[in-house]
Protein backbone atom coordinates (compact mmCIF):
# COMPACT_ATOMS: atom_id res chain seq x y z
CA UNK A 1 0.00 0.00 0.00
CA UNK A 2 2.86 2.50 0.60
CA UNK A 3 4.17 2.09 -2.97
CA UNK A 4 0.69 3.80 -4.02
CA UNK A 5 1.03 6.47 -1.48
CA UNK A 6 5.11 7.26 -2.96
CA UNK A 7 3.88 7.21 -7.12
CA UNK A 8 1.38 10.14 -6.23
CA UNK A 9 3.87 11.84 -4.34
CA UNK A 10 6.30 11.41 -7.50
CA UNK A 11 3.93 12.73 -9.53
CA UNK A 12 2.54 15.36 -7.99
CA UNK A 13 6.15 17.01 -7.66
CA UNK A 14 6.93 16.31 -11.26
CA UNK A 15 3.48 18.01 -11.85
CA UNK A 16 4.38 21.33 -9.74
CA UNK A 17 8.32 21.28 -11.15
CA UNK A 18 6.88 20.68 -15.15
CA UNK A 19 4.30 23.63 -14.41
CA UNK A 20 7.21 25.83 -13.11
CA UNK A 21 8.96 25.17 -16.30
CA UNK A 22 5.99 26.01 -18.57
CA UNK A 23 6.20 29.45 -16.72
CA UNK A 24 9.49 30.41 -17.38
CA UNK A 25 9.34 29.53 -20.49
CA UNK A 26 6.45 31.74 -21.03
CA UNK A 27 8.11 33.95 -19.07
CA UNK A 28 11.62 34.22 -22.05
CA UNK A 29 9.01 33.78 -25.44
CA UNK A 30 6.80 36.34 -23.97
CA UNK A 31 8.47 39.72 -25.17
CA UNK A 32 8.92 37.90 -28.40
CA UNK A 33 5.76 36.59 -29.57
CA UNK A 34 3.71 40.27 -28.28
CA UNK A 35 6.88 42.20 -30.40
CA UNK A 36 6.11 40.13 -33.51
CA UNK A 37 2.24 40.24 -33.48
CA UNK A 38 2.27 43.59 -33.41
CA UNK A 39 2.30 45.06 -36.86
CA UNK A 40 3.32 48.56 -35.95
CA UNK A 41 6.44 47.81 -33.84
CA UNK A 42 7.86 46.34 -36.85
CA UNK A 43 7.11 49.56 -38.92
CA UNK A 44 8.41 51.69 -36.03
CA UNK A 45 11.95 49.60 -35.58
CA UNK A 46 12.31 49.76 -39.71
CA UNK A 47 11.11 53.38 -40.14
CA UNK A 48 15.15 55.92 -39.40
CA UNK A 49 14.86 57.62 -37.06
CA UNK A 50 14.17 61.47 -37.53
CA UNK A 51 17.63 63.49 -37.07
CA UNK A 52 18.34 65.21 -33.89
CA UNK A 53 18.57 68.95 -33.38
CA UNK A 54 20.42 69.94 -30.12
CA UNK A 55 20.28 73.24 -29.41
CA UNK A 56 23.17 75.27 -27.80
CA UNK A 57 23.59 78.73 -26.75
CA UNK A 58 26.73 80.66 -28.09
CA UNK A 59 26.84 84.04 -26.98
CA UNK A 60 22.76 84.54 -26.59
CA UNK A 61 22.44 83.18 -29.69
CA UNK A 62 20.76 79.62 -30.36
CA UNK A 63 23.24 77.00 -32.81
CA UNK A 64 21.86 74.29 -34.12
CA UNK A 65 23.89 70.99 -34.49
CA UNK A 66 22.92 68.47 -36.92
CA UNK A 67 23.24 65.16 -36.03
CA UNK A 68 25.31 63.44 -39.12
CA UNK A 69 23.83 60.13 -38.84
CA UNK A 70 21.73 60.38 -41.51
CA UNK A 71 24.54 61.70 -44.36
CA UNK A 72 24.57 59.25 -47.41
CA UNK A 73 27.60 56.77 -47.38
CA UNK A 74 27.17 55.90 -50.85
CA UNK A 75 30.54 56.27 -53.53
CA UNK A 76 29.73 58.72 -55.75
CA UNK A 77 31.77 57.78 -58.92
CA UNK A 78 31.14 61.10 -60.84
CA UNK A 79 33.42 62.88 -58.20
CA UNK A 80 35.83 60.27 -58.19
CA UNK A 81 36.29 60.15 -62.27
CA UNK A 82 36.49 64.45 -62.08
CA UNK A 83 39.42 64.47 -59.59
CA UNK A 84 40.96 61.48 -61.28
CA UNK A 85 41.66 63.63 -64.56
CA UNK A 86 42.52 66.91 -62.63
CA UNK A 87 46.70 67.14 -63.86
CA UNK A 88 49.04 68.70 -61.22
CA UNK A 89 51.08 72.03 -62.77
CA UNK A 90 54.04 73.08 -60.31
CA UNK A 91 54.66 76.47 -60.54
CA UNK A 92 58.24 75.84 -61.55
CA UNK A 93 60.13 76.21 -57.65
CA UNK A 94 62.48 73.22 -57.19
CA UNK A 95 61.12 71.87 -53.38
CA UNK A 96 64.50 69.96 -53.55
CA UNK A 97 66.58 73.30 -52.87
CA UNK A 98 66.37 74.87 -49.28
CA UNK A 99 67.18 78.19 -50.78
CA UNK A 100 64.30 80.91 -51.13
CA UNK A 101 63.66 82.20 -54.57
CA UNK A 102 64.46 85.71 -54.78
CA UNK A 103 61.23 88.28 -56.07
CA UNK A 104 62.24 89.85 -59.39
CA UNK A 105 62.41 93.61 -59.15
CA UNK A 106 60.10 95.40 -60.95
CA UNK A 107 61.38 97.50 -63.85
CA UNK A 108 60.16 101.52 -64.16
CA UNK A 109 57.41 100.69 -66.76
CA UNK A 110 55.89 98.05 -63.89
CA UNK A 111 57.22 94.75 -66.01
CA UNK A 112 59.28 92.31 -63.85
CA UNK A 113 62.90 91.85 -65.36
CA UNK A 114 62.38 88.08 -65.98
CA UNK A 115 65.96 87.70 -67.83
CA UNK A 116 67.67 88.43 -64.26
CA UNK A 117 64.98 86.21 -62.47
CA UNK A 118 65.56 83.39 -65.04
CA UNK A 119 69.20 83.73 -64.33
CA UNK A 120 68.73 82.96 -60.30
CA UNK A 121 66.20 80.70 -60.93
CA UNK A 122 69.04 78.33 -62.52
CA UNK A 123 70.37 75.66 -59.90
CA UNK A 124 73.72 74.97 -59.99
CA UNK A 125 74.53 71.53 -58.00
CA UNK A 126 77.05 71.94 -55.34
CA UNK A 127 80.51 70.37 -56.24
CA UNK A 128 81.82 67.19 -54.40
CA UNK A 129 82.78 67.72 -50.68
CA UNK A 130 86.72 68.54 -50.35
CA UNK A 131 88.79 65.66 -49.86
CA UNK A 132 90.73 64.75 -46.24
CA UNK A 133 94.13 65.00 -46.23
CA UNK A 134 95.55 61.65 -46.33
CA UNK A 135 97.61 61.60 -42.61
CA UNK A 136 100.84 59.53 -43.67
CA UNK A 137 104.05 61.18 -43.84
CA UNK A 138 106.58 59.69 -46.62
CA UNK A 139 109.86 59.52 -44.71
CA UNK A 140 112.32 57.98 -46.85
CA UNK A 141 113.06 54.55 -48.91
CA UNK A 142 113.70 50.96 -47.81
CA UNK A 143 115.05 49.56 -50.77
CA UNK A 144 118.30 48.48 -51.74
CA UNK A 145 119.46 48.87 -55.69
CA UNK A 146 118.10 46.50 -57.71
CA UNK A 147 115.46 45.47 -55.65
CA UNK A 148 111.13 47.05 -56.23
CA UNK A 149 110.71 50.50 -54.38
CA UNK A 150 109.58 50.34 -50.56
CA UNK A 151 109.05 53.41 -48.90
CA UNK A 152 108.44 54.25 -45.08
CA UNK A 153 105.30 56.01 -44.44
CA UNK A 154 104.40 56.77 -41.03
CA UNK A 155 101.41 58.25 -38.64
CA UNK A 156 102.50 59.60 -35.37
CA UNK A 157 103.90 56.56 -33.51
CA UNK A 158 103.05 53.39 -36.46
CA UNK A 159 105.40 52.93 -39.11
CA UNK A 160 104.72 50.85 -42.31
CA UNK A 161 106.66 49.64 -45.40
CA UNK A 162 104.83 49.43 -48.77
CA UNK A 163 105.33 49.56 -51.94
CA UNK A 164 103.20 50.43 -55.04
CA UNK A 165 99.88 48.63 -55.23
CA UNK A 166 100.13 47.82 -51.33
CA UNK A 167 97.69 48.77 -49.40
CA UNK A 168 98.85 50.66 -45.93
CA UNK A 169 96.46 50.79 -42.74
CA UNK A 170 93.61 49.01 -44.37
CA UNK A 171 92.91 51.61 -46.29
CA UNK A 172 95.30 53.74 -48.29
CA UNK A 173 96.68 52.73 -51.17
CA UNK A 174 100.31 53.18 -52.59
CA UNK A 175 99.58 54.19 -56.50
CA UNK A 176 103.12 55.60 -57.59
CA UNK A 177 106.25 55.99 -56.12
CA UNK A 178 108.68 59.18 -57.85
CA UNK A 179 112.17 60.33 -56.28
CA UNK A 180 110.47 63.20 -54.35
CA UNK A 181 106.98 61.83 -53.68
CA UNK A 182 104.49 58.94 -53.39
CA UNK A 183 100.96 59.07 -54.71
CA UNK A 184 98.72 57.71 -52.31
CA UNK A 185 94.80 56.59 -52.77
CA UNK A 186 92.30 56.81 -50.31
CA UNK A 187 90.67 53.38 -51.52
CA UNK A 188 87.89 53.96 -48.38
CA UNK A 189 86.40 57.00 -49.56
CA UNK A 190 87.62 56.51 -53.53
CA UNK A 191 89.33 59.58 -53.91
CA UNK A 192 91.72 60.85 -56.92
CA UNK A 193 95.36 60.04 -55.52
CA UNK A 194 96.75 62.94 -53.81
CA UNK A 195 100.70 63.86 -53.28
CA UNK A 196 102.53 63.41 -50.60
CA UNK A 197 106.18 65.21 -50.81
CA UNK A 198 109.45 63.35 -49.37
CA UNK A 199 109.75 64.79 -45.73
CA UNK A 200 113.49 65.32 -44.02
CA UNK A 201 114.10 64.19 -40.85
Amino acid sequence: MQLGLENKKKTMWAAVLGGLALLLVAYQFLPMLTESSSPGSNAQAAAPAPPRVSATKVGGKAAKKLNTENLDPTLKLDLLASTEQTLYQGSGRNIFVSQAEEIPTPLKNGMANSKKAEEQRIYVPPGPPPQMPIPLKFSGFASKPGEPKKIFLTQGEDVWVAGEGEIVNRRYKVVRISPTSVDIQDVVNSGPPQSIPLTQG
